[in-house]
């Protein structure tokens, strides 16, 4: 395989390149606002300098599912650095779940060919939870289920655990421990001559220098979300009052509320009808009927559901009691079908309506869910206000009050806890590394407002010489794929990737004898060659 080098070629190893100047090894102000570096800016400053091929940055299950691909494609281990901060590629990811109420034994909303450690998807994961079943039962519901769904069921979603463990095994497999970095990524600038330079800062201790720098032919980015996402009135109520106790976001820690709850009667307000919304009605409802909570839940909705979307029969999902339903965040065919056709074949603001139109704040409509609620409505502890927030503050005997505008007047809401379930912060000009490369690198916004990106995943406008820079995960919604926050839309990306590497010649294609030959490794679990 004929692999691409940055100039000039890499010590064995991996270790500092020769020119790197004892000196602090931090970022000057000339870097900071040189948009291009050339060798000797970096050697200046005293950061050393690391040379690979390839770097990716983020460390998580973005970054994994690339490496996993490159390497069935003939990439060696060495070719591709990882940098994050992350112990494990799966962990940020296990965090959010678990603090929005997915634990590992629960289910994700992800269908059973969606496996980041499988890019063939077969065995899927309810075929692989039939055959761990321990019981006629158990090894028959899962595959009743998909053979069924949605019609008889629900759709099927594989238990979290089950997806950790197998990229834990993957990772295994492939050498991935040997091809991450620690730390923390500062920002990605162009060369002088072509490729990269990635600054990471490493954990405190573990290297002589503030930074260093990775030089590479290409860079691949997988940051995930900025951060958390709080509704502006309950930002604001926090700051005001330091209150991060009763006013929480469903993705931080916040199992105090519902321990709490448990102990004596009390009040929530849940603000949001997505997916987190939902789980966090499910943990609510379980522990009334579980653990003997006598939770009141008031439900805020601005915009309340109450009928069938979508302007045309072809492209409408139902809704009911203030929730769109919809099985996945994107219709299945935006994954494969006539809509990820259609959106490959539409222009810039063409896709961002038809994006809004397939996805927006939805849930799955699951028979579990709608049981509790049903019964929530009948006996009187789960109620529904429609309308705008206008004020939160605090209220007496250690509450919080909600004022809000509604269609019969103001009303207000005194709770003990208010659950913002809204989401993450989605907006890229919040990261570091993204702010940068749009300032810095070269790199566009699209008709959305995340990273404009070519069909192969190519940041627009970020080209360094023969060095290019890609991008998959939430930072490239709008571009020519709608499920890229997804498995399947990462493993999407990874495909599409490799097969612009591959024309470089940077690995090999992924043909039909290769897939062959490395499906076969891979069921049998054998290592992918160094």
């Amino acid at each position: 395989m004929s692999q691409q080098q940055p100039p000039p070629p890499a010590p064995p190893g991996g270790t500092p390149a020769a020119g790197s100047a004892p000196a602090a090894g931090d970022l000057t102000d000339q870097l900071i606002a040189t948009s291009i570096w050339t060798d000797e800016m970096v050697a200046g400053a005293g950061i050393p300098i690391i040379d690979v091929p390839l770097t990716s940055v983020g460390g998580g299950i973005g970054s994994f599912v690339l490496a996993d691909v490159l390497r069935i494609a003939g990439m060696p281990a060495g070719s591709m650095r990882a940098l994050g901060q992350a112990d494990r590629p799966w962990d940020t990811y296990a965090y959010l779940a678990s603090v929005s109420q997915i634990p590992e034994p629960e289910r994700l909303r992800s269908d059973a060919g969606s496996t980041p450690d499988n890019i063939w998807g077969f065995p899927s994961f309810a075929v692989r939870e039939a055959f761990g079943a321990r019981s006629l039962t158990g090894f028959i519901a899962p595959l009743f289920q998909v053979l069924v769904e949605p019609i008889l069921t629900d759709y099927y979603t594989p238990p979290a655990g089950h997806v950790y463990s197998g990229m834990q095994r993957e990772a295994d497999r492939i050498g991935w421990w040997n091809m991450v970095d620690k730390g923390q990524v500062r920002m990605i600038r162009r060369r002088a001559g072509g490729g990269y330079f990635t600054i990471l800062t490493p954990p405190a201790g573990t290297s002589a220098t503030k930074r260093v720098a990775y030089r590479s032919l290409h860079v691949h980015t997988a940051v995930g979300y900025p951060g958390v996402r709080f509704l502006r009135d309950l930002q604001e109520y926090r700051e005001k009052h330091q209150d991060f106790t009763r006013v929480v976001n469903a993705y931080e820690p916040h199992e105090h509320v519902y321990q709490e709850l448990r102990k004596r009667p009390g009040t929530v307000v849940v603000r949001g009808s997505g997916i987190v919304g939902s789980r966090i009605l499910q943990r609510l409802i379980d522990d009334r009927e579980h653990h003997g909570a006598q939770t009141t839940i008031i439900h805020l909705f601005r915009n309340f559901v109450d009928g069938p979307q979508g302007k045309s029969i072809f492209m409408r999902r139902p809704g009911a009691d203030g929730f769109a339903y919809q099985g996945f965040n994107f219709p299945k065919a935006a994954w494969g079908g006539q809509l990820k056709n259609r959106l490959e074949r539409s222009g810039p603001e063409e896709r961002k309506e038809l994006i809004a139109q397939m996805g927006g704040t939805n849930t799955p409509k699951r028979k579990l869910w709608q049981q509790q609620l049903a019964k929530g409505r009948r006996e009187g502890y789960y109620r529904t206000h429609v309308g705008t927030v206008t004020e939160v503050y605090p209220g007496d005997d250690g509450t919080v009050v909600t004022r809000i505008d509604t269609a019969d007047g103001v009303l207000e809401v005194a709770a003990n806890y208010i659950v913002d379930a809204t989401g993450l912060q989605a907006d890229i000009g919040e990261h570091r590394v993204l702010n940068d490369l749009l300032e810095h690198g070269g790199a566009g916004r699209n008709a959305v407002g995340r990273l404009d990106v070519e069909p192969s995943f190519e940041v627009r406008g970020t080209r360094s010489g023969e060095g290019r820079i890609y991008a998959s995960g939430s930072s490239t919604l709008g571009g020519y794929y709608a499920g890229v926050d997804s498995f399947l839309g990462l493993q999407y990306a990874a495909l599409q990737i490799a097969d612009d590497l591959a024309s470089q010649r940077f690995v090999k294609k992924i043909g039909p004898v290769r897939s062959t030959l490395q499906w076969w490794k891979w069921a049998f679990n054998r290592k992918v060659s160094s």
